[in-house]
């Protein structure tokens, strides 16, 4: 069963356990968490066996979304993104802020920026990779970390891209202290970018806050920046 099943299972079981406690307190009929928890479980069951996990992302997705705190914050973590990708000159194709937009686009996973790399695929097929095309990947992984570090003081999302950074150097040979070393350094460089064009930030904030098109994005970049 998936992670994310394992989630829809979790979330079913404290529903049973939230009306067999407090339901009487709240005068709460039986039949609601109930019937809750059975779609829930159905979506679970149905999700790992047709969807591979993407109907399951967009139910707890769209629970995390409740709230306008959390929305923001995936913004301005996946914002850093896409600057820091636009800034360094890596293609960007797509963005999508959570799992429902990513299966409109027919995208698996909750979504994110999606950069074109395959100049970055086929390097890393040969076993060999520049040092100018790791260094800007490296630095564009980190940015939505440092975006909400910036922003928030610290950082909820982030464990998809240290994950990505990490497999990319372990592939290049690269020892798990290399990886931690070169996390930290692409990390202070993902600062000095966003620093740097911190208005050309706020300004991108808004525009994906609005769901404004690659295109319009990244001509709100130039234009702040200009």
């Amino acid at each position: 069963m998936s992670q994310t099943a394992l989630n829809l299972v979790a979330i079913s079981i404290f529903l049973m356990t939230f009306s067999v406690l407090l339901g009487p307190l709240i005068h709460l009929s039986p039949a609601v968490p109930a019937i809750a928890t059975f779609t829930i479980l159905g979506i679970a069951t149905l999700d790992n066996f047709n969807f591979q996990g993407q109907s399951g992302t967009i139910v707890l997705d769209w629970i995390a979304g409740l709230s306008p705190q959390q929305r923001n914050r995936i913004i301005h973590h996946e914002a850093g993104h896409f600057l820091a990708a636009h800034l360094l000159n890596v293609p960007i194709t797509d963005y999508a802020l959570n799992a429902w937009e990513a299966w409109q686009q027919k995208q698996p996973g909750q979504g994110g920026v999606r950069f074109d790399d395959s100049q970055l695929a086929s390097q890393l097929e040969q076993g060999t990779i520049s040092t100018q095309i790791l260094d800007r990947y490296c630095t564009i992984w980190m940015a939505g970390i440092v975006a909400e570090t910036l922003v928030y003081l610290h950082a909820e999302g982030g464990a998809d891209d240290k994950s990505k950074l990490a497999g990319v150097l372990a592939a290049l040979g690269f020892s798990q202290s290399q990886s931690l070393q070169k996390q930290k350094f692409h990390f202070l460089q993902a600062k000095t970018l966003l620093q740097e064009n911190w208005s050309s930030y706020e300004a991108l904030v808004k525009a994906m806050q609005e769901r404004a098109s690659v295109i319009d994005c990244q001509r709100v970049i130039d234009d702040s920046g200009s």
